[in-house]
């Protein structure tokens, strides 16, 4: 198929999938998933976690920040999710001169009509791969908080709604800190998750260099969802039933980060909204209508520790420091009967 006039790149890529879709009929929802884990597993090899955590995030319509080293998948993972899903891909390149109309449009003057009009920026996409988040300033990152909060952008008085399902993945290095800005406590409250990919083992990199040998693994990616999908996923998240026990177990882990002698500043009242949808979308993805008490502790590092502030440490600090101290809170707090 040739590239008609006017689409070009991802747009252009977007529409060939979308128009090779054929949607499989009567899908459960867990066919769906198992459909799309398995997809994301054929160029991210060896990553199981971190597909299934990826994906806990688009159910609970939440944001992914990635901290790790380059090279090990970061974008990868952004661009196999959107292409899986049949959503719009847009990536981002954060640098010191970016400005915040870069990434949220800007209206511009059309000499024909002789009215002003507003160009979208790059964040109108289904999904948003925000590279290098902390490589520019905090006024800049700070344009992406109405878009992650509220799904929509406001500029000159007038307010444009983005596509759902809308995500954003951010990444930093952990390790890099010349001409790196912190990001402020506002924007790291609006990621649902922060992961780490890691290296992967010998036998998956080894499978990794077979499949680059017959040529790029991405391009052969298939959409296996469309967007319709994934908005009916979500919407099942919401029904997934939470016992009152599990509710407040939640809770009890919430005010234990605010109580801790370790830390300066603990979970807030959105952590402990985001914390109670996380445990739903694994619920779902671990084929269940209910939560389990496993669901709710397994999630508390990669919801909790990115929105804390240690007595010892910054947010952004010693690496791992945040995470011991929540795994900690949690061995501390009672699992209900």
């Amino acid at each position: 198929m040739d590239s008609p006039r006017g689409l070009v790149g991802s747009q252009f890529l977007s529409l060939r999938n979308t128009l090779a879709y054929n949607p499989p009929m009567s899908m459960t929802t867990q066919e769906l998933l198992d459909r799309l884990q398995s997809n994301i597993a054929r160029v991210l090899r060896g990553k199981p976690d971190v597909i299934r955590l990826a994906v806990v995030a688009l159910l609970a319509e939440g944001h992914l920040l990635i901290e790790d080293v380059p090279g090990v998948g970061k974008t990868l993972l952004a661009r196999a999710l959107a292409r899986s899903i049949g959503g719009t891909f847009r990536r981002i390149q954060f640098t010191p001169d970016l400005l915040p109309s870069d990434i949220t449009g800007t209206n511009v003057f059309n000499t024909q009509t002789g009215a002003f009009s507003f160009k979208h920026g790059p964040i109108f996409a289904n999904v948003v791969l925000a590279d290098e988040i902390n490589r520019t300033t905090p006024r800049t990152q700070s344009a992406l908080l109405e878009a992650m909060n509220d799904r929509q952008v406001s500029a000159d008085g007038e307010t444009f709604t983005l596509p759902p399902p809308f995500m954003v993945l951010a990444t930093q290095n952990p390790f890099e800190f010349e001409g790196t800005y912190a990001l402020p406590e506002s924007q790291l409250d609006r990621f649902l998750l922060r992961i780490r990919v890691g290296y992967p083992r010998r036998t998956d990199e080894l499978q990794l260099l077979a499949d680059h040998r017959r040529g790029e693994p991405m391009d052969e990616l298939e959409q296996v969802l469309s967007p319709a999908d994934v908005l009916a996923l979500q919407a099942a998240v919401r029904d997934v039933r939470v016992d009152d026990s599990l509710a407040g177990y939640l809770m009890d882990i919430i005010e234990a980060t605010r109580h801790s002698p370790e830390l300066h500043v603990g979970a807030s009242p959105r952590g402990g909204l985001f914390y109670y949808r996380a445990a739903q979308a694994v619920a779902v993805v671990e084929k269940r209508d209910y939560v389990v008490p496993d669901d709710i502790k397994r999630l508390a590092v990669p919801v909790l520790s990115h929105r804390v502030i240690g007595k010892s440490f910054l947010q952004d600090g010693e690496a791992g420091q945040a995470d011991n101290v929540i795994r900690n809170l949690v061995e501390q707090v009672p699992v209900p009967d």
